[in-house]
């Protein structure tokens, strides 16, 4: 692939096209499209500082259901390969279907990564989960109803929490999550993002020049970063600061498919079989491990899906069928 060009040495013209064609992948792993996230209202929202790390105050979203009763909790968590993306990537239909099925919803930001490793992000997410609890009477939610929803990276995340978390979750729903971060889809160069133009290191520091991530929006240039640790497999090296071909065992503690236990908690997997950039046969293997392990899992493989199928629009039949699926598995675990 040398004969390929490094992305700031394209014409503009061409970088223009290296962007444009970069941009559906981009959206998806965002987990939102721009027009759909400038058009969130009119859901009440309260947003919190949950956590404070190194002077970065790490916020959630809350949105309650209406009324005064004690609600079921949603806790969602964004995708974005761990590298990007922000609360406020929770997508406007699925809000309001939680919303309308009686759930109230908390929407997290935690630190990303290069420049936040794997384990001060697995802290992020637990200490917010942690938060919520702490803040039930104050949020009027019941802390052991609480489902963990995610999408993509929010996904494998939410998959985490089925052994990290105590107590567990009620139940976890990823879209087109992963179990195994270690695995050759992502630490070999991936044949699909080695189709766009390459990357180099240099450009790729460059896109994640502007200080650290703390939580909210990102610059979508973080996303040329991503797209170098996939041209070049160095993705789970550059998000845990290990290397999964010198040191496989070292990964055992962030791979959920490695972590299934008797207690691991009621799950839902969704995931379109043209995914290009997680493998479908991630949420195949685990269900395969959840089966194994005689753990309640339903899976819905979307025909013809791609990564972020669900960011459709719910007058689509088959996304809102499948969310009603959805719906249906959370009312059973948290009603």
């Amino acid at each position: 692939m040398a004969h390929q060009k490094s992305f700031f040495n394209l014409s503009r013209s061409q970088k223009f096209r290296a962007l444009f064609l970069a941009l559906p992948a981009a959206a998806a792993l965002f987990g939102v499209t721009a027009a759909r996230a400038a058009n969130r209202e009119p859901f009440v929202k309260q947003t919190f500082v949950y956590k404070t790390v190194n002077g970065c105050g790490l916020r959630a979203d809350f949105y309650p259901a209406p009324g005064n009763a004690v609600r079921p909790l949603i806790f969602w968590i964004h995708g974005g390969a761990l590298m990007m993306g922000h609360r406020g990537n929770l997508e406007r239909d699925h809000l309001e279907r939680y919303i309308r099925a009686g759930f109230s919803v908390l929407s997290i930001d935690y630190r990303l990564a290069p420049e936040t490793k794997l384990p001060g992000i697995l802290d992020d997410v637990q200490d917010a989960y942690h938060w919520a609890r702490s803040m039930a009477p104050k949020l009027r939610i019941d802390p052991d109803r609480i489902a963990v929803v995610g999408h993509s990276a929010g996904g494998y995340l939410a998959l985490a929490s089925g052994y990290l978390f105590h107590p567990r979750p009620r139940a976890i729903v990823s879209f087109y999550g992963y179990g195994d971060i270690a695995g050759a889809w992502y630490s070999e160069p991936s044949p699909f993002y080695s189709r766009k133009a390459m990357v180099s290191r240099a450009d790729a520091l460059k896109a994640i020049s502007g200080g650290v991530p703390c939580g909210g929006k990102n610059p979508p240039q973080r996303f040329l970063f991503y797209l170098y640790c996939r041209q070049q497999g160095l993705w789970p090296k550059e998000v845990t600061g290990l290397d999964p071909h010198t040191n496989p065992r070292a990964f055992d503690r962030f791979c959920p498919i490695r972590n299934v236990q008797s207690d691991y908690p009621p799950t839902m997997l969704l995931h379109g079989d043209k995914d290009t950039d997680v493998p479908f046969e991630q949420s195949v293997g685990m269900y395969d491990e959840l089966k194994r392990h005689h753990i309640e899992c339903e899976f819905i493989p979307v025909a013809g899906g791609g990564h972020g199928f669900d960011s459709r629009k719910m007058n689509d039949p088959e996304i809102s069928a499948d969310f009603d699926r959805v719906i249906a598995f959370l009312k059973r675990h948290l009603d």
